[in-house]
């Protein structure tokens, strides 16, 4: 078991919380004080012990300045201040490395995911689920990030090979022995909600409020929507090697029929002059081709070299109510 994993575990036996809300923050300086007053009002009215865990992931702006503020008013927040921005991903693998909740709630700073959401997941968990999802029916988001979130699972979902929803985000509730089943997991390309449905367990998923994004905006700009979908491909499916291949067989299945054909019309006298034109068409198509299969060889090659150099998934600068 990796240290972190045994840390985890070590720090979930050591005191009683019920429930661990796990929250990546960048950019969201203006919501976590709200975040925190409406995750204590919503978990205290219920009685339930709680511990609310904000990641400061190199936010540019004055977020963990706000952050200290709460941790030092209330021992139940949890700070942690990465040494730069590693990404939402591995921000939450930090929350999660530290929790020690009977339950874990991951849950973007935005307040676009409710926090008095929190209770219904919750007992719905108490009916027997091990995993239960937030899903958001009616997004408040801009047409632009719905159609890339739409195209974006679609796509992964046909790579993959399972089923993938775009309303269902990072936003759930998730059993101790979930948590510690993804802590485990290797993958140096964390993206939580596909690790999650890697490991299995029992899960369901049910109707939330989503509202509008208020303060800041999001950090996912069409490029690193691009550069996360392609991460994530390449980490969690084979599927483009495959595709490969099967692209090379059906191209030299046509090159064999061509062949024939040209000897054909060769013997019978079809062809008197060898076509330029169609010589260098062939030419640059099939050197794209090449290209193209080098090219995603190679990203497969290099993430395996990412894998190899064992770099940690984020590096902890200070931390606030919690042990080293």
């Amino acid at each position: 078991m990796p240290l972190n994993s045994l840390k985890s575990t070590i720090n979930r036996m050591s005191k009683s919380v019920t429930i661990s809300v796990v929250s990546p923050v960048y950019g969201c300086g203006g919501t976590v004080i709200e975040l925190y007053l409406r995750i204590k009002k919503a978990l205290e009215t219920e009685n339930i012990s709680f511990e609310l865990l904000l990641i400061d992931d190199g936010s540019p702006d004055e977020s963990w300045p706000a952050i200290e503020e709460i941790a030092k008013r209330d021992e139940r927040v949890k700070a942690i201040l990465l040494s730069r921005n590693f990404g939402q991903h591995n921000a939450i693998t930090a929350g999660l490395e530290h929790a020690k909740g009977e339950w874990v709630v991951v849950m973007d700073c935005d307040l676009q995911d409710q926090p008095e959401e929190i209770l219904k997941l919750y007992k719905k968990a108490l009916e027997g689920f091990d995993i239960v999802l937030g899903k958001r029916q009616e997004r408040k988001d801009s047409f632009i990030k719905k159609f890339l979130s739409k195209t974006f699972y679609r796509v992964l979902s046909y790579l993959t090979q399972t089923e993938q929803d775009s309303s269902i985000g990072n936003f759930g509730i998730y059993k101790a022995c979930v948590i510690e089943a993804v802590c485990r997991l290797g993958d140096q390309q964390r993206f939580f909600p596909t690790l999650v449905k890697w490991v299995g367990f029992t899960q369901t998923s049910m109707s939330i409020d989503h509202s509008k994004r208020t303060v800041g905006k999001t950090s996912y700009s069409f490029r690193k929507t691009l550069n996360l979908a392609l991460d994530v491909m390449l980490a969690f499916s084979d599927r483009p090697l495959r595709l490969i291949v099967k692209f090379g067989v059906y191209i030299s299945f046509f090159a064999v029929i061509y062949t024939f054909i040209t000897i054909i019309r060769y013997l019978t006298g079809g062809i008197e002059v060898l076509g330029y034109t169609s010589l260098i068409i062939s030419i640059w198509f099939f050197s794209g081709i090449i290209i193209l299969i080098l090219g995603i060889v190679g990203l497969y090659i290099g993430k395996t070299y990412e894998k190899v150099k064992g770099r940690p998934q984020y590096i902890v600068k200070t931390r606030l109510n919690l042990e080293n």
